[in-house]
């Protein structure tokens, strides 16, 4: 069996402005209808997180290692919550070295947990809003370009023309569904998963570093009164 390459020089073929811009600038714009444009603009600062390697549990731990030996060593109030990479190690650290206990700790961790989770939903949420856009885009463009080609029928020159807008706004908008959005939306998910899967991992390091440095209560004896 002969596999038959596209030779380059019909590459520029599959390229039109006119349908790229009704697929691309389509889809972006049902997305933002769906919702706010905060989370839109969330999703599209996510991407970075799809050339970074996935969260490790040893790595947090190895963290909070660290700053549990400065704080045996050198001093809790010498902590450097500031110096630690991740935002919500640091926050808990932060806490401790305020003084808030195992309880107050767990709560501030569900809180991020929550916080978190709520994110990630929302920016997968967007991609997969994306994904279900563009093909419906793609038929919207087909939808045009078979307009423009019967009122020009008369005009064999510009029918051409219409029928690749017609044909290649569906397969952009497949592409842009099943090639791009979706894959994004899978990663995403599956990065999520993973750290909150390695953020699980390491709770309980976290609290006892907050059990072990939590205030000593300070108990005042009252003096007592002769009967």
């Amino acid at each position: 069996m002969t596999v038959h390459s596209i030779p380059l020089s019909s590459w520029p073929t599959f390229v039109d402005p006119l349908a790229i811009a009704i697929v691309v600038g389509g889809t972006a714009l049902a997305t933002l209808l769906r919702g706010p444009a905060a989370d839109a603009l969330a999703a599209v600062r996510a991407l970075p997180r799809l050339g970074r390697r996935g969260f490790d549990a040893e790595r947090l731990r190895a963290e909070i290692a660290r700053t549990e030996r400065v704080a045996v060593t050198r001093g809790l109030l010498n902590v450097d919550a500031d110096g630690i990479a991740d935002r919500c190690i640091a926050d808990v650290v932060r806490a401790v070295v305020d003084g808030a206990g195992p309880d107050q700790v767990t709560r501030l961790i569900d809180d991020q947990d929550h916080a978190r989770d709520t994110r990630h939903r929302v920016i997968h949420a967007v991609w997969m809003a994306a994904a279900e856009a563009a093909p419906a885009m793609g038929m919207i463009g087909t939808l045009v370009g078979l307009v423009r080609m019967f009122s020009r029928m008369d005009d064999p020159t510009a029918i051409g023309g219409a029928m690749a807008v017609a044909l290649l706004t569906t397969l952009y908008g497949a592409i842009l569904a099943n090639l791009v959005a979706a894959p994004i939306a899978a990663r995403l998910a599956r990065l999520s998963t993973q750290e909150a899967a390695a953020r699980n991992a390491v709770r309980p390091a976290l609290i006892d570093f907050a059990r072990r440095f939590a205030p000593v209560p300070i108990v005042v004896k009252r003096p007592r009164t002769a009967a």
